[in-house]
């Protein structure tokens, strides 16, 4: 895909999002729009992928750490044509398989169940070094979100994948600079990200999360590293797409109503438009 394409894209994964939360009267609008130009990325372009054939062996993986923002993955699977987009309205309603975090046993294109923060990075370096033993070539992503990485347990992940040079292996922080209760400076701060992860032997990039010539050119980057796992710490906009969500901490975990919906989509509409007159 070039540029625009991956930009039309993006824009309706970000509908996807946008619907899947109204519908379902709850969600994490928020983190899952900041990221929807990354996921649109691995899905559309970056990763070794097939709807049709979503447990092949040699897929690459991703691991949505952050997995609140499930929103966002499954508006991206349901573009790729992992299952039908329609199934996005039943986000969160009972017996629907598109649950409030992500399902591997359920959801096709999932490859691991996740939603407790701090835990994915470590099923991602896991299946890593999985790769490793088995002299495997594929892949493996996994997207956290700058308040996850207040947990300990990443950094004990980090350790290891420094540790066994898990050059296979791309960490992505989603830094929107915003978590449930304000931003991260004033919660906790993790700062210097960067530091920190070159503290544990990774090569690190630093983004602008919502340009997809600089996420392009992290990702064929990360292709180049040897002997080091990559970390790309992406600076976004929570609530990226919708004026009226962009930056603000309340749409962490908030549904928009039936005016605000309308409202959302209206944008998005019309952004879509502009896409197309390029």
């Amino acid at each position: 895909m070039n540029k625009l394409e991956l930009m039309k894209t993006a824009n309706e994964v970000r509908k996807g999002i946008v619907t899947a939360v109204h519908s379902a009267k709850s969600g994490h609008p928020g983190g899952s729009l900041s990221a929807a130009d990354i996921f649109t990325y691995l899905y559309f372009e970056e990763m070794n992928i097939d709807p049709k054939e979503p447990k092949k062996a040699d897929r690459d993986r991703f691991v949505l750490s952050k997995g609140h923002t499930a929103p966002g993955l499954y508006s991206a699977l349901a573009n790729r044509g992992y299952f039908p987009i329609e199934d996005l309205t039943t986000l969160r309603h009972v017996g629907s398989y598109l649950q409030g975090h992500p399902d591997m046993k359920h959801i096709p294109g999932v490859d691991m169940s996740s939603g407790s923060l701090g835990q994915g990075i470590s099923a991602a370096v896991g299946m890593a070094i999985a790769a490793q033993i088995s002299d495997e070539d594929y892949r493996v992503y996994t997207l956290l979100g700058d308040g996850e990485i207040q947990e300990g347990q990443v950094w004990e992940a980090a350790m290891l994948a420094g540790f066994r040079k898990l050059d296979n292996l791309v960490v992505i922080v989603d830094n929107n600079n915003l978590q449930i209760d304000g931003t991260i400076t004033e919660v906790n701060s993790p700062y210097p990200i960067d530091q920190k992860f070159e503290a544990f032997n990774f090569h690190v990039i630093t983004i602008d999360g919502n340009d997809f010539d600089q996420i392009a050119a992290a990702f064929a980057e990360a292709r180049t590293v040897k002997g080091q796992p990559t970390a790309i710490v992406a600076k976004t906009v929570k609530g990226k797409g919708v004026s009226f969500m962009e930056n603000q901490v309340g749409w962490h975990g908030s549904a928009p109503n039936d005016e605000q919906y309308a409202e959302a989509m209206k944008e998005l509409e019309e952004a879509g438009e502009a896409l197309c007159q390029m």
